[in-house]
């Protein structure tokens, strides 16, 4: 049965939201049971979805992270010195964060002194921003997914949705879970329309959130 949607036009583009996981109560998992996307399960790790890196949108993206990674220091960037070496970028293209020993070279380990998880969005707690403006727009957005198609009359379909094991190509059919299929990630104490509020704001815009949020508030 296909997910029960809530549309909105806005201009040239009429957003459709995955209303079941909107209203959900799914909670990232990470540091918390979170069993990562390898072929095994591997909670001990702590790579959660970093394990292959992150893609970059365009060019202006990538010289923004390039420019934030310029600011991190070893204290709080433990793969500071392969930074330094060999850059963030997986290859000249600069389309895709490099792998390091089985993860993004922003993502500090458990143990790190200066903090376990993404270097990057602890860099902008730190300095009081929003991660959303620091990382990698794949990385903030999960689990969130905009599937993007023509619709008539000039317009534009944007679906709002979970991502599942499918949209991450022939890793998912590998992978040993997907926090959004199952039961266990749903275990969070606020609807995904509020716990990933900024996010869902930062991808749509501010009016559309709120009418958004509205519409759910009523039904």
């Amino acid at each position: 049965m296909d997910p029960e949607m809530e549309e909105i036009h806005d201009g040239d583009t009429v957003w459709r939201f995955e209303r079941d996981f909107l209203t959900s109560r799914w909670s990232c998992l990470w540091g918390r049971g979170c069993q990562g996307i390898g072929p095994e399960p591997a909670e001990d790790l702590g790579l959660g979805c970093c394990s292959i890196g992150a893609d970059l949108g365009d060019a202006d993206e990538a010289r923004m992270i390039a420019a934030l990674a310029a600011t991190l220091d070893s204290a709080r960037f433990e793969r500071h010195a392969e930074a330094n070496e060999g850059g963030i970028f997986s290859d000249g293209a600069r389309t895709h964060t490099r792998v390091v020993d089985g993860a993004c070279i922003f993502l500090n380990r458990p143990g790190f002194g200066g903090g376990a998880g993404c270097s990057l969005h602890l860099a902008a707690v730190e300095a009081g921003e929003s991660p959303v403006d620091w990382k990698p727009s794949v990385c903030w957005q999960l689990p969130l997914k905009v599937d993007w198609e023509a619709g008539t009359d000039e317009t534009e379909v944007a679906t709002v949705r979970r991502w599942t094991r499918r949209d991450w190509g022939a890793e998912g059919e590998k992978m040993a879970w997907c926090c959004t299929e199952g039961s266990l990630a749903y275990v969070g104490d606020q609807p995904v329309i509020d716990s990933l509020g900024a996010e869902l704001e930062a991808i749509v815009g501010t009016e559309v959130y709120v009418e958004l949020r509205r519409r759910i508030a009523e039904q």
